[in-house]
């Protein structure tokens, strides 16, 4: 069967049998602001060019959270809620059923997934250690780095604080008594390969690509713990929870044993997969939950995005926005004039002083679908973590991934961002300080929160972005002229 027909997690046909992404994503977002802003819901409704208003949408919808604790729990409800109405499960005989009314279930004849351990031979590591500009820090000199970076505002100092305490607690990093399953265990930025050499107890779920799965099984021989995956009737390793989440979710209950899970979804995918992929993954974990209260929950937060920062950030970005040299303000106001103030914006227009704000960090040309996509992981996060559940959903920071190299003009903005006070951090530095706050989630006090807006705020690593001077997207047209050049040489370089 062709993808649009096939079993699984799809986006609903009309009667003409068409699957629209932007009816269906429009109307998530309209629906979840609806009990809070009527006047907004319409808006988005009204919506004729959603590529286009999706930013300045995705914007409004993150200010209409900010105003309260019970309007940001509101709107995450409303949007799982509108989600799991519209999106629909298919079964083998083409049949659909909304996520809400849907039970993932192994379909009749299919055979159950069998199972796949590899043990590593190294011994655990069991300092936090961190590659940067080809060394490798740990301990004081690691906590001198973290301090430079709060110094040059490239993360928060609650970052700090946090990766600190992991250094204060080497036990925690093989996770004891706690087994993780990663979906999308392959993602460049996640914590697979970390955690296999701290010696943690790995569950993994990828598509059943095989160059991808000898990498995957390679990184576990040379690590210290163990990676356990699904494989299937014909002994290829790797299930899709798009169009197997019955399968998935019987061959988790099967392998997980006694041990508390945390479930991490790193799972990317282009276009309106990334929303399917999100919703399969929330009725996995839905179920997950069901099973065991103690399952937690963890996602990595993108930083191009839209999130409710605290005072102070805005006022960082103020005071950055005022301390501008005479020469650089003189050489900006033509442009500026131009562009009718859409060029170097002042960062945060619309906060009010000692109030919090919206970093609006959007970047447009990754479009409403993984806009979308990353809404429903942030309202999963704030709905769990009211519930009581112990969620970990931390920024990291603009990273050179092979998604951001491939799209010319992001690109080309991440080699200019330097120019405007934003780092852009290589993989293999983020992915151990993201682990970091990964396993400190997993074992610290569960934490009080005024607003749960503060799920992603706090201990965010934005590389600059949330306290830059300008509005970053004002910036971004520039940014990209500056860095093409090395973007240029880079594309040359991979062909």
């Amino acid at each position: 069967m062709s993808d649009e027909t096939s079993a699984g997690v799809h986006f609903p046909a009309d009667e003409q049998g068409r699957r629209s992404t932007t009816s269906t994503t429009r109307g998530v977002l309209a629906d979840a602001v609806r009990g809070v802003d009527a006047a907004l819901a319409e808006r988005i409704d009204g919506s004729r060019e959603w590529r286009r208003d999706y930013v300045d949408l995705v914007h409004a919808v993150t200010a209409a959270s900010a105003g309260s604790a019970d309007r940001a729990a509101r709107i995450a409800t409303d949007g799982l809620a509108s989600m799991r109405r519209r999106m629909v499960l298919v079964d083998d005989s083409g049949a659909q059923a909304p996520l809400d009314e849907a039970t993932p279930t192994v379909p009749a004849g299919a055979a159950p997934f069998g199972t796949e351990s590899v043990r590593g031979t190294a011994e655990p590591e069991t300092t936090l250690r961190v590659p940067l500009d080809g060394r490798v820090l740990e301990g004081e000199e690691l906590r001198g780095q973290l301090a430079s970076w709060v110094d040059r505002q490239l993360v928060e100092p609650s970052f700090a604080t946090a990766v600190g305490e992991v250094i204060d607690h080497p036990e925690w990093l093989m996770l004891p008594g706690r087994r993780v399953l990663l979906v999308g265990a392959g993602a460049e930025m996640g914590p697979l390969e970390t955690l296999l050499s701290w010696g943690a107890d790995v569950m993994a779920i990828d598509l059943p690509r095989s160059r991808a799965w000898r990498h995957k099984k390679g990184l576990a021989t040379r690590g210290a713990g163990t990676l356990t995956f699904p494989i299937d009737a014909s002994g290829d390793s790797g299930a899709d929870v798009i169009h197997q989440p019955g399968q998935v979710l019987e061959w988790i209950r099967r392998v997980r044993g006694d041990d508390p899970l945390a479930v991490g979804m790193h799972a990317y995918a282009d276009s309106g997969v990334h929303v399917r992929v999100s919703a399969a993954m929330d009725l996995l974990m839905d179920e997950l939950t069901a099973d065991d209260a103690e399952t937690a929950l963890g996602w990595l937060a993108t930083p191009t995005d839209a999130f409710v920062v605290p005072p102070e950030v805005v006022a960082a970005a103020r005071e950055r926005w005022a301390a501008r040299g005479v020469a650089l303000k003189s050489a900006q106001a033509p442009a500026r004039a131009l562009g009718r103030g859409k060029l170097f914006a002042p960062a945060y227009r619309d906060a009010h002083a000692g109030q919090p704000g919206i970093a609006d960090v959007l970047v447009p040309q990754q479009g409403p679908n993984y806009a979308i996509a990353k809404r429903l992981q942030r309202w999963r996060g704030v709905a769990a973590e009211g519930a009581g559940q112990r969620v970990s959903f931390n920024v990291a920071p603009a990273t050179w991934t092979r998604s951001v190299t491939k799209n010319p003009v992001l690109g080309a903005a991440y080699g200019g961002a330097h120019h405007f006070g934003v780092e852009v951090f290589r993989p293999e530095t983020v992915r151990p300080l993201m682990a970091a706050l990964l396993v400190r989630d997993l074992v610290r006090d569960a934490p009080v929160r005024s607003h749960p807006e503060e799920l992603f705020s706090e201990a965010a690593a934005h590389g600059g972005l949330w306290r830059v001077g300008y509005e970053p997207k004002t910036a971004l047209g520039v940014a990209a002229a500056a860095g093409l050049p090395g973007s240029l040489g880079r594309r040359l370089r991979r062909h």
